[in-house]
């Protein structure tokens, strides 16, 4: 059972339950050879806090007297670890050494013999260099032999792993047949041989191509990435499990695993770590020490970089900053860069997921930053759903002050008196004055030494808007202190944000008849919006977005038909929801698939009545296959405000 706890677009941090324990991801798995323990299980565990690792029971299998202890006293016993262990079936070996003597039926019986939690069917390796027809072959094997698994698995868990080589359509078809069986665990098989090669740009296409496919439901594992440098982008894309033989092997050959690469110990001129395995160590005492003890040091040296770099992950999903984690270890290595640029190609996909605010600032760290999914956003509804005030727009230029209309009042003042709509050129692109407090644009924070890139974008995207929204542009500066149009800056504002966030024909409903505007005396926001009387919306002072209240909700739904803004509940969850208790997956019959996660919703029941408001912390396709977990987190239920 997997349950997503919190998210960052498609990043999650999520509980995997299994026979063996809870497990948080995303988490790393430690490869363990069970004839070579550099780092012991017990060490893995006790020392460094992993709850789970993975081994070989090809190895295990072929080798009598490990076979044979295995049977016996069972995986846990024998490796003396009380987490979780998942088992690979031979498949890597096939790749390395050629075909396997040993069948897909026998392996997955002998992993249930000796008490395996999470075991794996003896897929088809496919090579980057197979050609497609080759490849398309070889994913027939793998889907039956996964069939067949989940057939005879028993009460073990299965690994469906998807394969298809370096081509997207492949990799989507299978992920999406593997999400159809009853497996339990996603892993992406097939890739070490592109991040060896750092074929970082063809990983990123594999890995989304593959998420396109799979079940939301189950994490999705990585196989063999487990360099730290990684683990930011992998994490970004979706992936939850990872799984690593590195840190042994490198630490064979004296090499040193870092955040920003892998340095040979030889060729370093200093050792700047202070990691506990290294902490009081000089480069010349790390040297000078007796094979054996340095092959350990240095595994667990890299170890510790592992865990201290996933926790750092962890942290930043839940800040709602990962894009930025990523962006700055991306810059690691060239083509680590080619794969951030390459991922900017999957806005489209990648937007579904990303929340329609976040709680912090979005700091800018280079023109990579332009491919966010929340650029996309942005540009896409000023277009869609901005309507000006008046069809001339007066120019102005971000001067660094933010939000610019408390920057420059007087400025905005005196061109809508004359008629015109004051539009800002800023990093992000166009900004009319009335969304200039919305997320992200002041929650933005950009250099003032602007790049090249950025400059032609934000250029750029102006003209299309000023083209399509305006007949006539004027400079700012030029505009004449003597105009006398009349004009209410904060209803126009009320307006805009609703216009932006819920879109046109919505907005239409909820300002209706005499509008009132309660503004803060604090800080001159507007705090709540009241429409004939009702109090429909209220302006959050962080996002400068709405949160929708009850009224305006039974506006929304009698003017616009069901799914708009809906996720409708069973008749049994109808009395708990009203009284402003969350909404779980397993209740939800209906949802509305253009919803985001953190936008405002409506909860209705099955004959479209209200029944509370809040947001989202799921997304359609996420809610219709979990089983379990929060799909609405409800902000008042109808009885709370009966």
């Amino acid at each position: 059972m997997f349950e997503i706890i919190r998210r960052d677009g498609l990043a999650r941090i999520g509980r995997f339950e299994t026979r063996s324990g809870v497990l948080e991801t995303p988490a790393l798995l430690p490869v363990i050879n069970p004839k070579i323990c550099t780092v012991t299980p017990r060490e893995l565990y006790d020392e460094f806090g992993f709850r789970a690792i993975i081994t070989n029971s090809y190895i295990i299998k072929n080798t009598p007297e490990l076979r044979a202890k295995a049977q016996e006293a069972g995986l846990h016993d024998m490796l003396d670890f009380p987490g979780i262990i998942m088992t690979d079936s031979g498949t890597f070996q096939s790749h390395m050494y050629g075909e396997v003597e040993v069948t897909n039926e026998e392996m997955v019986e002998f992993q249930k013999s000796i008490g395996t939690d999470i075991g794996t069917v003896l897929d088809i390796f496919t090579e980057p260099y197979w050609t497609k027809e080759q490849t398309a072959e070889s994913i027939v094997t793998t889907l039956r032999r996964t069939g067949k698994a989940c057939d005879i698995k028993g009460d073990m868990m299965i690994n469906g792993v998807v394969q298809g080589s370096i081509y997207p359509d492949l990799r989507e078809d299978c992920a999406r047949k593997m999400a159809d069986m009853d497996v339990d665990v996603h892993p992406i098989g097939g890739v070490v041989p592109l991040m060896e090669q750092y074929r970082y740009l063809e990983l990123v296409d594999v890995i989304l191509s593959s998420k396109k496919g799979l079940n939301p439901n189950r994490p999705v594992h990585l196989f063999g990435a487990g360099h730290p440098m990684m683990l930011a982008l992998a994490t970004l894309m979706g992936c939850d499990l990872f799984d690593s033989a590195s840190y042994a092997k490198f630490a064979r050959d004296e090499r040193m695993m870092f955040i920003d690469g892998t340095y040979r110990l030889q060729d370093m001129q200093s050792l700047d770590c202070n990691c506990p395995a290294c902490r009081g160590l000089t480069l010349e005492s790390l040297k000078k020490m007796d094979n054996r003890k340095k092959t350990a040091t240095i595994a667990r040296h890299n170890l510790y970089q592992i865990t201290g770099e996933l926790a750092l992950v962890k942290r930043y999903v839940r800040e709602g900053r990962l894009w930025e984690l990523a962006e700055m270890r991306c810059r690691a290595h060239p083509a680590m860069l080619d794969a951030l640029r390459r991922l900017g190609e999957h806005q489209e996909f990648m937007e579904r997921y990303d929340p329609i605010s976040r709680d912090g600032a979005m700091f800018y760290t280079g023109a990579e930053t332009r491919g966010r999914p929340v650029f996309k956003r942005y540009s896409e509804r000023i277009v869609d759903r901005y309507i000006p005030e008046t069809d001339k727009a007066a120019l102005f230029y971000d001067e660094g002050s933010k939000p610019y209309s408390k920057a420059r009042p007087a400025d905005f003042d005196r061109v809508r008196r004359a008629g015109y709509t004051p539009v800002i050129v800023s990093p992000f692109g166009p900004v009319p004055a009335e969304l200039d407090e919305v997320y992200p644009v002041a929650q933005s924070v950009f250099p003032k030494m602007e790049d090249t890139d950025t400059i032609l974008e934000s250029e750029s995207l102006t003209v299309r808007f000023l083209e399509c929204k305006f007949a006539e542009t004027v400079n700012g500066n030029d505009v004449s202190d003597d105009g006398t149009e009349e004009h209410d800056p904060d209803t126009i504002r009320a307006k805009a944000v609703s216009r932006y966030q819920f879109g046109i024909q919505a907005t239409e409903a909820l300002f209706r008849g005499r509008i009132d505007l309660v503004i803060s005396r604090k800080t001159g926001k507007i705090r709540n919006v009241i429409s004939d009387g009702e109090h429909v919306l209220s302006m959050r002072a962080g996002d400068g977005l709405y949160t929708l209240k009850k009224e305006g909700a039974d506006r929304i739904v009698s003017a616009i038909p069901a799914p708009f803004m809906r996720v409708a509940v069973m008749d049994d969850a109808v009395p708990f929801v009203s009284e402003g208790r969350n909404v779980f997956c397993q209740f939800v019959t209906e949802c509305d698939k253009d919803l985001r996660p953190m936008e405002e919703v409506i909860v209705t029941d099955k004959s479209d009545k209200v029944i509370a408001t809040g947001r989202m912390a799921l997304v359609a396709d996420e809610i219709k296959s979990f089983k379990k977990g929060v799909a609405v987190k409800v902000r008042s239920g109808a009885g709370d405000e009966a």
